[in-house]
């Protein structure tokens, strides 16, 4: 967990306040949203503002990691700036970088903000704090509740606290249990009408 972050922009307009810009960060083995800000640049101090969420958010500074976080992110200037740079170096945190004109590197966050704002778009919004309110109901509602079909139908909730394997198990048990009931329901069945066409006959 935590070996690899995703992060990237995407952009929002608000009708009579302009274009904003939601920083997101997100773990990749899990598809869990561990930090966003919506924001009115896309500078480095957002990004940083945004990494500070994800670090609180997750206590990375106070757990012993086996292996060190590494950021990926597209080649954006606010992500190859040397404040970004020292910012990682000074938290413990690696680097690397999509190839360029290749989006499909970032493609889980890509996807994740594709599926976010086919649902954030379908109103309109006045107010940031409107945008805002949609938005942390969404995060909720993908971490919790939605279940991701490239996670095997688990939540990213459950992968992100480990408990994934035994979801995974106790759907096998239900589903063998479930067969085991069913074929036994239809020998029954099949006992019951033989019996039935038995008498029948012998009459």
């Amino acid at each position: 967990m935590h070996e690899l972050w995703q992060t990237d922009f995407t952009y929002f307009l608000i009708k009579g306040w302009g274009w904003f810009y939601l920083s997101t960060v997100i773990d990749d083995f899990s598809r869990y949203v561990i930090a966003w800000k919506l924001c009115t640049t896309m500078t480095t101090d957002d990004v940083i503002a945004t990494l500070d969420l994800a670090r609180a958010a997750t206590g990375l500074e106070q757990v012993r990691v086996t292996q060190r976080t590494r950021l990926l992110s597209d080649n954006g200037s606010c992500y190859t700036s040397s404040d970004l740079v020292d910012y990682l170096k000074e938290h413990g945190i690696a680097q690397s970088h999509g190839r360029p004109y290749h989006p499909q590197t970032q493609g889980k966050i890509e996807r994740y903000h594709r599926s976010m704002k086919n649902v954030i778009l379908l109103d309109n919004y006045y107010l940031p704090g409107d945008l805002e309110r949609a938005i942390a109901q969404w995060v909720v509602y993908y971490n919790n509740q939605r279940y991701h079909e490239s996670l095997g139908n688990i939540k990213p909730v459950d992968v992100y606290k480990g408990k994934d394997a035994a979801i995974l198990r106790k759907r096998e048990q239900t589903k063998r249990r479930t067969l085991r009931d069913r074929k036994t329901l239809n020998c029954q069945q099949i006992n019951v009408s033989s019996s039935t066409s038995t008498r029948m006959f012998s009459r």
